[in-house]
């Protein structure tokens, strides 16, 4: 690994990192908050960004570090995509480099590269254990694109995360624009395969008894609220479900940072409740 930037934050060390990843042939980066070590090494956060989004933009925008230090959370912001002139890509902002989904892609020209889910719930996390003090709680949230991730990636793997939160999470991509394009391109024409992904079908099928605690929130001025988030149909499965979901719609809040940062705290506090 490679240190690219480390700089001094609320008694801890934000810094950025690039590597080779395996999963994704490609170099990558990542960014990591590490809060001032403590008496037991700390358990991590991971935070998936939205699409045309890298691992910066949480990290230089949300105002998560402080609170990340007080409560002795490390927070680890990955890339959205592998990324490099031999990674394909497409000339929109909702495919390809920048907007990875969070899926293993089995289509060409994309299967070779596109395996984000593998990168984050494997190879990833085995990076950061490898190389830092952490222990073995860990938590999952995001926005938007990676909303989606975060949810389906928790969903897929009971048990694995104390928690998971969402702000504005794409939470049905089966049945909106953003994620019918992604998974056609990604996946191919068999919606079955598409299933595998989608947050809302994966909440159908999933074990109540190895229940994730989830957060979400949703700004109720969000111009991409009614065509492609729709999180109410997520609440109506966890409701169905029995799950444990607070969703709460935020008045006049739209889809920016500004609303990531006005209640990430929030987040931050909910994770570290069942990080304990």
């Amino acid at each position: 690994m490679e240190l690219l930037e480390e700089h001094r934050c609320f008694e801890g060390w934000q810094q950025r990192w690039r590597h080779d990843s395996t999963v994704l042939k490609c170099q990558m980066t990542f960014s990591i908050f590490l809060p001032t070590p403590r008496t037991n090494p700390p358990p991590v956060l991971y935070w998936l960004s939205g699409l045309t989004c890298n691992d910066e933009n949480f990290t230089t925008k949300a105002g998560a570090q402080r609170v990340a230090s007080e409560l002795g959370i490390v927070l680890v912001m990955p890339d959205t995509s592998p990324r490099g002139e031999n990674v394909p890509n497409n000339e929109s902002y909702d495919l390809g480099q920048g907007a990875g989904f969070y899926l293993n892609a089995t289509e060409e020209p994309w299967a070779g590269h596109f395996r984000m889910y593998d990168y984050i719930n494997e190879e990833l996390p085995a990076l950061i254990a490898d190389n830092f003090s952490i222990s073995d709680k860990a938590s999952i949230f995001g926005h938007s694109m990676g909303g989606h991730g975060a949810l389906s990636i928790a969903l897929k793997n009971p048990g694995r995360y104390c928690s998971v939160s969402a702000f504005a999470p794409i939470v049905n991509p089966t049945r909106v624009p953003w994620g019918q394009k992604a998974f056609a391109a990604y996946l191919g024409a068999d919606e079955a395969k598409w299933r595998e992904w989608d947050s809302c079908c994966l909440l159908m099928q999933a074990d109540e008894s190895k229940s994730t605690p989830v957060l979400i929130d949703q700004g109720d001025a969000d111009q991409f609220l009614a065509d492609q988030l729709q999180p109410a149909q997520f609440a109506e499965v966890a409701r169905q479900k029995n799950w444990p979901l607070t969703l709460r719609v935020q008045p006049g809040y739209d889809h920016s940072y500004y609303f990531i940062a006005s209640f990430v705290e929030d987040h931050l506090r909910f994770h570290a409740e069942h990080l304990a």
